[in-house]
This record gives structure tokens, C-alpha cells and sequence, in this order.
């Protein structure tokens, strides 16, 4: 009988265990952002602080070009939230998304290879026969390139564009390239892997970056908390620390 006892009271045991276990499963939450390639290194910074106020949620992020994940949106891809790269991204979503909010800026940067091989000094040696690699017109990378370029009086053939402005920056990196144009904060995430070479013109295309909680989220609550964190004094901090504007 008392052996009986002993089986029961540890089958209950069991039972209670994993009643406590699948509880708190339940009460884990996860937060879908999706966000624009060169947001990698700051949203990664910023979703450990979201989650460290936030121990219950996960925040998983989807870094890709702000076109792709517009087209994914329109497509009925469920998120919580979108950061683009510009507001023209932004706006081909406007009906389906919360009111955007800018919440930082950025710009346009040459970056070559350590020792600059190619020997590029300004916009006017990317129009020379060097192997420049540059981000497709339909991304905001490739948008700014574009005014910046005309704002040079440079016309460049690149020998590739590019979905997003991290696979420009991974050419560079990767020597199969001369230069690239990249936003600053990409040349700064890469640190000694590159050179940078600034140039005036760059500052005729700055780009806005809206962030907005998209419509039917599967959590709005929290959706609307991290866009305020992106837009308040830990997110400023940080966007600013990886080479960010902020508004």
C-alpha cells in the first residue's frame, strides 16, 4: 500500500510538472518585425533590450530588402511590424499598416576593399571600367544611388545590382568587387573590413526610414510598444551609436 502511494503521489508529481511546462509555453509570445537589411546590426541590438524589458517575448526579426518585404505584406504575409528603408516602400503599403513614423535617416557611402585596389577617391572614378556593385533600382539603396549618382553627373555600369545592400556590402568584403555604394551605417557594421570614401553628394539623397505596426498583427499590443522603443531614448541611442540619423 505504501508503495502505492509513493507511485501515485510521484505520477501526480509528473502531471503537475508538466502542466507548469506547458503553461509557460503558452505564455511565451513572439513579436514578427520585419525590417530593412541595413536595420540588421541596430535591430539586433535593439530587440535584446526590447526583450530583456520583455522577458516573455521573442522578437524575430526578417532583414531583407524594404520592396521584398512590402510585396510580402501586400501578399498577406502576417507581421507586426514593418520598418522600410524609405517612405516610398512605406507607402506602397499605407492600407494595410498602422500611421508610419520616421524614426531614423541614413545615407550613402563608397566602400572598397582594405589597400582600395581600384584606387577609387570620388563618384567620377566609379564611371572607369572598375568592377562597382550597386543595389537594384526598386530598393531604397538603389534609389539613393540613383539621385546621388545624377547629383555627381556620373553614370555608372555596375557588373551587378543587388536585392539589398547587404549582399553589395558582401561583394566588397569578399574582393569580387572595386567599390560599392552602401549606407553609412552598413560601412560602419563592417568596420576595417572596408574603406570608406565620403563624397558631398551624398547628402542629396537621405533617406527617411518609417517604421508602423501592420494591420491585423497577431500581437498589436506589442507591435505598438516596439515601434515607441524604436522611436524612443534606448532606440535613438542606439541607432545613433550605429551610424543612424534619428529625427
Amino acid at each position: 500500500m505504501h508503495s502505492s502511494k509513493v507511485v501515485a503521489g510521484a505520477l501526480l508529481a509528473l502531471v503537475l510538472l508538466a502542466g507548469c511546462g506547458q503553461a509557460g509555453s503558452e505564455q511565451q509570445r513572439t513579436l514578427t518585425v520585419l525590417a530593412a537589411a541595413s536595420l540588421t546590426e541596430s535591430f539586433d541590438e535593439l530587440g535584446d533590450r526590447f526583450t530583456a524589458e520583455h522577458p516573455d517575448v521573442r522578437v524575430q526579426f526578417d532583414y531583407q530588402g524594404s520592396s521584398t518585404l512590402a510585396e510580402q505584406i501586400e501578399q498577406g504575409r502576417p507581421a507586426d511590424v514593418f520598418a522600410s528603408a524609405d517612405e516610398k516602400n512605406m507607402t506602397k503599403v499605407r492600407d494595410l499598416v498602422g500611421a508610419p513614423q520616421t524614426f531614423a535617416t541614413n545615407q550613402l557611402t563608397i566602400v572598397v576593399p582594405p589597400g582600395n585596389p581600384g584606387g577609387i577617391t570620388s563618384p567620377a572614378d566609379l564611371a572607369g571600367d572598375h568592377a562597382v556593385v550597386v543595389c537594384a533600382p526598386e530598393v531604397p539603396c538603389g534609389s539613393a544611388t540613383r539621385k546621388v549618382t545624377q547629383a555627381a553627373g556620373v553614370q555608372i555600369k555596375p557588373v551587378s545590382e543587388e536585392n539589398d545592400v547587404k549582399s553589395v556590402l558582401q561583394k566588397v568584403v569578399a574582393g569580387e568587387a572595386d567599390a560599392g555604394l552602401v549606407y553609412v551605417t552598413d560601412a560602419t557594421a563592417a568596420g576595417e573590413k572596408v574603406q570608406v570614401i565620403d563624397f558631398p553628394e551624398a547628402r542629396q539623397a537621405v533617406n527617411a526610414y518609417p517604421i508602423a505596426t501592420v494591420s491585423g498583427a497577431p500581437e498589436p499590443e506589442l507591435a505598438a510598444q516596439f515601434v515607441e522603443f524604436a522611436r524612443g531614448p534606448v532606440g535613438r541611442e542606439i541607432l545613433t551609436r550605429h551610424g543612424f540619423g534619428t529625427p
